[in-house]
C-alpha cells in the first residue's frame, strides 16, 4: 500500500491572512484561475518550483500546545541566520534558539507564525557544503 502527500494542511483561524503571510516566507503563490480572497475558508497555495502545497483552513479551535507536525525550512538565498531574521521581521516570533546548539555553525531556529503555528529554519545547501 502507498499514498502520496496531496498537500499540507494548516489549520488557522483567519485562512486568507495566513495564506497571505506565508507566500513571501517560502515564494509560493496562489493556484491558476483559483485566487484566494479575504473571507475563503480554505486558502491554498503552491511552490510554482516544485508543486508542493500548504492549505490553511478556518477552525474554531486556538492553538493549546506544540506542533506535532511542523515544517522545516531551508533558505533557498540566504544564510540560516539571515533568513531568521528575515522572518522575524515579517512577523514571526521566535520560540527557540537553538543555533549554535551543536557547536559553531550548528543549529537551528523554532519560529512560529502570526497564529503560532511553529516552524524551524535550518541552515542554507551552502552552508551544509562548508
Amino acid at each position: 500500500m502507498t499514498a502520496f502527500v496531496a498537500h499540507t494542511t494548516i489549520d488557522c483561524r483567519n485562512a486568507y491572512e495566513l495564506s497571505e503571510w506565508w507566500k513571501p516566507v517560502l515564494g509560493y503563490v496562489d493556484l491558476d484561475g483559483d485566487p484566494n480572497l479575504p473571507g475563503h475558508e480554505e486558502c491554498l497555495i503552491h511552490d510554482p518550483e516544485t508543486g508542493h502545497r500548504l492549505l490553511f483552513i478556518e477552525v474554531p479551535d486556538d492553538k493549546v500546545v506544540k506542533n506535532r507536525l511542523h515544517l522545516d525550512l531551508r533558505p533557498r538565498a540566504a544564510t540560516r541566520d539571515e533568513e531568521v531574521e528575515t522572518v522575524l521581521a515579517h512577523g514571526a516570533t521566535l520560540v527557540a534558539d537553538l543555533r549554535g546548539k551543536y557547536g559553531p555553525g550548528t543549529g537551528w531556529a523554532v519560529l512560529a507564525d502570526p497564529e503560532g503555528n511553529e516552524f524551524c529554519m535550518l541552515r542554507s545547501e551552502a552552508e551544509l557544503a562548508t
